[in-house]
């Protein structure tokens, strides 16, 4: 694993992966992309691994977005699609993500961020799409629409202005704020009451989400049931109700 990418598989199944580039505001240098894509690789496939928190190592920034002197030494136009390890896109992922946005999420930083199922932010983090600040594009940006409402996407891209955590909470980007000191402690709390449950009834929790913004109102409801199969015909689904009328904790198989 590159320095430029830490990797902590904790023994409560939560793997952190820090973008550890401070110096640099953890830019999408090469180093640090090649980094990602073994670090999401590695997440993947560790049975033992249930959720991933990804952050930024230093206090200004979780990632300030593309490598710019990248882009003037190669003459950079239309960016490779491979370019960025964004996950459950140029990344195969089958896990929940948290994003613990430490700082300044911009450009690409903020495209890692919304890509995480989930996010939690620095009351000192701020947001922002800057494309339009640099002459380039942000096709990337599309998701956000199933995000937050249209006008406010509207000005966010076409302004390229930050936006607090405050404000990117109350749009519905982020999910919980805290304070610098317990940025970490808040996203591993969030990626504990993911782990208490059930593992196949979180990953069709998962894929349920997904289907939905993805499908109109029937083909979802007919997606999101095939997709729960599995679930359903588990054993968890059988030791949930018994725990419960037993008045005991569940013990869950993933199968």
């Amino acid at each position: 694993m590159s320095e430029a990418v830490l990797f902590d598989a904790r023994d409560d199944g939560i793997a952190v992966v820090t973008l550890n580039r401070p110096e640099t505001r953890n830019c999408l240098t090469s180093e640090i992309r090649r980094g990602l894509y073994d670090a999401w690789e590695r997440f993947e496939h560790d049975p033992d691994l249930r959720v991933a928190v990804l952050t930024g190592a230093g206090e200004k920034a979780f990632c300030a977005g593309g490598d710019l002197k990248e882009m003037v030494e190669t003459g950079m136009r239309v960016p490779p699609r491979d370019l960025i390890p964004v996950p459950y896109d140029t990344v195969e992922l089958s896990k929940p993500t948290i994003a613990a946005v430490n700082g300044a999420a911009f450009a690409g930083g903020w495209l890692i961020a919304q890509s995480c199922d989930l996010c939690v932010a620095s009351t000192t983090a701020t947001f922002a799409v800057t494309e339009v600040k640099v002459g380039r594009s942000s096709p990337w940006a599309s998701p956000l629409i199933h995000m937050i409402p249209q006008r406010i996407m509207m000005e966010i891209l076409l302004t390229g202005k930050p936006i607090t955590a405050q404000r990117a909470y109350e749009i519905g980007l982020v999910n919980r704020i805290a304070e610098p000191a317990d940025l970490l402690a808040s996203a591993l709390e969030l990626a504990g009451e993911i782990i208490a449950g059930a593992p196949l009834s979180v990953r069709a929790a998962r894929e349920t989400v997904m289907i939905s913004t993805e499908m109109g109102r029937s083909a979802a409801l007919r997606a999101a049931r095939h997709a729960s199969e599995s679930c359903y015909n588990s054993h968890d689904a059988q030791e949930g109700p018994r725990a419960f009328a037993e008045k005991r904790a569940p013990q869950w198989r993933g199968h």
